[in-house]
């Protein structure tokens, strides 16, 4: 191997143990800040307890826990039938220009800021909910409809993506066998493609679980157990976002023990969406 291209391998190698690197010192950092405070608390009594007040030092995060369960649950009963929907029109139904019409728009879905979004919620979604429901609008319901519209664009690409990846030969065997378009499209073509559309739908929901700054925006923030989809809560994300400001000592270390929850919620996501993703390898 030459000089110069042994230098190149060098410098890649060297990039991609950088991301490694940065990836190890978040966490150290984030564990290091969070765990002490969860041993002290009680790691039982800090993810089971009802009561978040830090000014009587109490940290108990379920309310947060099932806010973030209950509104990332939402937005995929809302957003992964649109998606996957969309993706199977865009693969398999519509025309080739009207395709390209509507794959970078949805593509522009994901590079609009978080906070635009928590604008229209806050202006749209949140009034509309308040005057249908006669309540003060600001609930999981609302959270849940602007999380469905920011995961759309990676469920309708990852599982586009996967429905094209399968092989012709399974729609022109359906087809020959006298099946019609439809039911070749849902009996084999969408069945064959399920590991990538699940991963989409992993992925999208680690997205929903990640975000912050609109779902502040339209969901209440309130630290108690949500009652039903109308009600205002807080999620993990909210918990950190709206209290690190002004937080300090202990308050801090709890606010840093909450990302550490939230990473291994995150973490246990992307691990089974990688599963998902090589199992998908091994059978094509």
């Amino acid at each position: 191997m030459k000089f110069h291209e042994r230098l190149i391998e060098i410098i890649l190698f060297l990039c991609a143990l950088s991301a490694i690197f940065g990836l190890a010192l978040i966490t150290y950092f984030i564990f290091r800040e969070g765990v002490p405070i969860m041993i002290k608390y009680g790691i039982k009594k800090f993810l089971l307890g009802t009561t978040w007040a830090p000014l009587r030092y109490e940290y108990g995060i379920l309310p947060m826990i099932i806010g973030t369960i209950l509104t990332t649950l939402g937005a995929l009963i809302l957003g992964v039938p649109i998606g996957v929907g969309c993706a199977v029109y865009l693969a398999e139904i519509a025309n080739e220009k009207f395709a390209k019409i509507v794959k970078p728009a949805i593509e522009l879905l994901a590079g609009i800021p978080s906070v635009i979004y928590g604008l229209y919620g806050l202006t749209v979604i949140v009034p509309f909910i308040k005057k249908v429901f006669n309540n003060q609008g600001f609930s999981i319901l609302a959270g849940s409809i602007i999380l469905a519209i920011m995961i759309l664009p990676t469920i309708v690409n990852i599982s586009e993506s996967a429905i094209k990846a399968v092989p012709s030969t399974y729609k022109e065997g359906s087809l020959g066998l006298g099946s019609s378009h439809w039911q070749a499209i849902y009996r084999v073509i969408v069945p064959s493609a399920k590991s990538g559309i699940t991963a989409s739908v992993v992925l999208g929901m680690s997205r929903a679980i990640g975000e912050t700054m609109a779902i502040i925006m339209v969901l209440g923030n309130t630290a108690i157990i949500p009652q039903s989809i109308l009600s205002p809560a807080r999620t993990l994300t909210g918990n950190i976002g709206i209290e690190m400001g002004y937080a300090s000592a202990e308050h801090q270390k709890a606010l840093f023990a909450t990302g550490v929850v939230l990473f291994i919620f995150i973490m246990i996501l992307n691990i089974i969406a990688n599963m998902i993703y090589n199992r998908a390898g091994e059978n094509k």
